[in-house]
């Protein structure tokens, strides 16, 4: 969730891979890692400039995993509907 946060934050510009781990306080390999996981979900998306690869939140795959969260995955169950308000 960090990395999410931090990526939202940057905005367009985006944060390099190292930056990120700097950042946040995470072995290279491991913010590695994460990022590829979240680039495989769809969360973010990278770039490479130069030597290094920047990533950048994907906002329309946020907006559309938020909709899901409040509106269709918590309307069948009462007892997670009841976080969601």
């Amino acid at each position: 969730m960090k990395i999410v946060r931090r990526l939202v934050r940057a905005g367009e510009r985006g944060m390099a891979s190292g930056a990120l781990a700097e950042a946040l306080g995470v072995s290279p390999a491991g913010m590695s890692f994460h990022l590829g996981q979240l680039e495989q979900a769809g969360i973010v998306r990278s770039e490479r400039q130069s030597r290094s690869i920047v990533y950048r939140a994907d906002y329309e795959a946020l907006g559309g995993l938020i909709r899901f969260l409040t509106e269709d995955c918590c309307s069948d169950n009462p007892r997670i509907r009841a976080c969601c308000k």
